[in-house]
């Protein structure tokens, strides 16, 4: 699995999934929506934390910056 979410990407990603996270724990999400917005930014943190983006695969994005492999 080749990493494609970069650095700042990666900072994002894990703010986003804390925010969400807090907001949620805080009431300030709806109840019914609590369980899916949990398990959003499970996601948005599991991609952060793993470097890797399903969703950017078939769209050929890459926010990693590649390094020369010799």
């Amino acid at each position: 699995m080749k990493q494609n979410v970069g650095r700042t990407d990666r900072i994002a990603r894990l703010a986003a999934a804390v925010a969400l996270a807090i907001l949620t724990y805080a009431g300030i999400i709806p109840d019914n929506l609590s369980v899916v917005v949990y398990v959003v930014a499970g996601i948005i943190a599991l991609t952060g934390i793993v470097r890797f983006c399903p969703l950017y695969k078939p769209f050929g994005i890459s926010t990693c910056r590649e390094k020369a492999p010799f």
